[in-house]
């Protein structure tokens, strides 16, 4: 499921139009939040010190060599199968009742004379004129959303060349499309002790900000599993900086999975996230989980269906061989790589990532509550 990754490619190539109707919309206190940048932050986001003296991947990885390293991407991955459901459940029985009542009516007036009539000509023809009319509204409102799940490739991935030192991202082109960025402009979420008790639940953020890339937008990608809390994501960063940095000798070898529609992966992503605090969790708590049981088993196959109806991603074959002796290495992406229209719209958000001089500054502590002097009746 691609969601966060197409809302935030729909915010980068947000026209003129939409932009200005949505900040209309927005309150300012959350707009400043949602855009404010600082170099500071920059400064410590994008660095490559050791953060860590425990490197690990949770995965999924889908290789790993002396030349590169794939991994999964995407930020609700565990969400997946949720919009597979929704729409088989729907146009499933609807398209069925539809060719069923349509085309056996056609079939009645063809082949029995007894039957043929002007309402049944005129009835056959309003059932097909009313399928084909939703179905062309479906095709071009609805499936932008359908596709977010079925019939589009079944990952996204991050792909770490350390021959090249270069990180490209295979996403679909309404999430961006395939990109590449040189290893050392990227920065990192999970860079911070003091953010680790914000890991819980949350993915691995790897960001390419433009006065890195000389791209006018942000780019982003939330690589693996969610973290547990505590140094996960560190942990996790620090394997992929070992590997980009020194080699895969520097880090334990992780585990491969498939890159097949695996029922495992499928029922288990529910679960992303969770392991720490299902043992920590009250037996109360443990209890109405095995309740709930039957959700899960709809929601895992939902997810195994997605991946059934998508297909598995194939690398440009430049980036297949970039590393390779006597092979080029491929260029960058720039401004230029995207079609005009799209360029237009990214110069016209530019604005939404330029950086504030100084650090962000520390927020002020709120005063304590004084409580109220209660009455004294006499």
């Amino acid at each position: 499921m691609y969601l966060i990754e197409w809302g935030f490619w729909n915010t980068c190539t947000e026209s003129k139009a939409a932009r200005t109707a949505a900040d209309a919309e927005t309150v300012p206190t959350h707009k400043h939040l949602a855009w404010d940048l600082y170099e500071g932050d920059l400064r410590e986001g994008v660095h490559f010190k050791s953060v860590s003296t425990t490197p690990h991947s949770r995965g999924p990885v889908f290789a790993f060599n002396d030349t590169y390293m794939d991994m999964r991407c995407g930020g609700s991955e565990e969400k997946r199968g949720v919009i597979t459901m929704m729409t088989l459940g729907g146009l499933g029985p609807m398209t069925y009742a539809w060719l069923h009542i349509t085309f056996g009516s056609i079939y009645i007036n063809a082949t029995q004379a007894e039957f043929l009539s002007v309402f049944s000509i005129l009835f056959s023809t309003y059932m097909l004129s009313i399928g084909c009319g939703f179905y062309y509204v479906y095709a071009k409102y609805g499936f932008r959303f359908t596709r977010l799940e079925i019939l589009t490739s079944r990952h996204l991935l991050i792909r770490f060349n350390r021959k090249t030192q270069q990180v490209h991202l295979h996403r679909p082109a309404y999430c961006g499309g395939i990109v590449t960025f040189p290893w050392k402009t990227t920065g990192s979420t999970a860079v911070s002790p003091e953010d680790d008790s914000l890991s819980l639940g949350m993915r691995l953020g790897l960001v390419w900000h433009p006065s890195h890339t000389g791209l006018p937008h942000m780019e982003m990608a939330l690589l693996g599993k969610q973290g547990q809390g505590g140094s996960e994501l560190r942990d996790e960063w620090e394997f992929i900086r070992r590997y980009m940095e020194e080699g895969p000798h520097a880090v334990p070898r992780p585990r491969l999975s498939t890159q097949l529609p695996s029922p495992i992966q499928a029922f288990s992503a529910q679960f992303e996230g969770l392991g720490r605090f299902f043992r920590k969790s009250s037996w109360l708590f443990k209890l109405a989980l095995l309740m709930v049981w039957p959700a899960f088993v709809i929601i895992g196959t939902a997810h195994w269906v997605s991946l059934l109806l998508c297909w598995r991603p194939r690398w440009p074959k430049v980036i297949r061989e970039a590393g390779l002796p006597g092979k080029p290495v491929p260029s960058p992406t720039t401004l230029s790589d995207y079609p005009p229209d799209i360029q237009e719209c990214l110069l016209a958000n530019a604005d939404r990532w330029q950086l504030k001089p100084g650090k962000r500054p520390e927020k002020k502590p709120r005063k304590p509550r004084t409580p109220k002097k209660s009455k004294e009746f006499d």
